[in-house]
């Protein structure tokens, strides 16, 4: 019986060596997949590239016998580390940020629920076409899961109730607050003329300026849905995750808004699986 278990103990614990470096191995696969998804698009992408083209560069003079120039890189690489943190610095930030929006902790650990009433969103839905229509720019955030306490001290504290003629009114160019970010928390206008970070990513359509960029923003910082109305064309967009989305008509801005902040979303880990959501009806960020 003794050598019985030893043996089955034996066989678990080969399984085990052999489970262990597959795992790891798709973790490292997919840590890689998540960095190169993270900059592609970005400055960042560039750096990598001039780092790669510095190690090539140091490669090469020792090899060729530049002895000089091999001297100058060998020494600059001890600064090297120190350069990347401040040259990648947005990136970084972005990528701490983003494991707050994998699905590994509760959002209750980290801001609390989404909650947004029918009403509230039917509101929303309501202001933003009658904005369109009189071709009114205009930013609304619409917060999940992550608190957007450093958007919300940018601008001034409205705690207001969410109603179309309100957004209406703020958007209204004679306004002193039209020129900014809406933030609408649990159901009340929070805060309005919110400054928002602007997207640096060099994949955005020249099309799209400054309030677009600023939504996409918002967007790759947090979880938070960004409503875009566009001045010049009267269109209204949806900045999620960092991609954009073209809406044709109220009634599917309705219905999008209906599936980002349904239950069912809220309690999914799709993010965490890295599962996207349907390409239907979307305009990618990238022309």
């Amino acid at each position: 019986m003794e050598s019985l278990i030893e043996r089955l103990a034996g066989i678990f614990d080969f399984e085990t060596r052999g489970i262990i470096p597959i795992i790891d191995i798709l973790l490292v696969a997919y840590l890689v997949y998540r960095l190169l998804k993270l900059v592609r698009g970005t400055r960042a992408w560039r750096v990598l590239l001039g780092i790669g083209v510095f190690v090539i560069a140091l490669t090469l003079s020792e090899k060729l016998g530049f002895k000089t120039l091999h001297w100058i890189l060998d020494k600059a690489t001890v600064l090297a580390p120190v350069a990347l943190v401040i040259l990648l610095l947005p990136e970084l930030r972005q990528a701490i940020e983003g494991f707050a929006k994998v699905g590994l902790w509760s959002g209750r650990l980290i801001g609390g629920e989404a909650s947004l009433e029918e009403q509230t969103l039917d509101e929303v839905v309501k202001a933003s076409g009658e904005l369109a229509e009189t071709n009114t720019g205009a930013l609304i955030v619409l917060e999940r899961g992550n608190r957007l306490d450093d958007v919300a001290s940018s601008g001034v504290m409205v705690h207001a109730n969410v109603k179309a003629q309100l957004l209406g009114a703020i958007f209204y160019e004679g306004n002193p607050l039209h020129d900014g970010a809406v933030l609408i928390r649990d159901g009340e206008v929070l805060a309005a003329s919110c400054r928002l970070p602007m997207s640096e990513s060099t994949a955005i359509a020249e099309k799209y300026h400054m309030r677009h960029r600023a939504g996409i923003g918002a967007s790759e910082q947090s979880d938070a849905v960004v409503i875009i109305i566009s001045e010049e064309r009267g269109n209204v967009a949806l900045a999620i995750d960092g991609k954009l989305e073209i809406m044709s008509d109220q009634a599917q801005l309705r219905t999008r808004l209906g599936e980002e902040f349904s239950a069912e979303k809220r309690q999914g880990n799709r993010k965490f699986l890295g599962i996207s959501r349907k390409d239907a009806d979307k305009e990618e960020v990238a022309p």
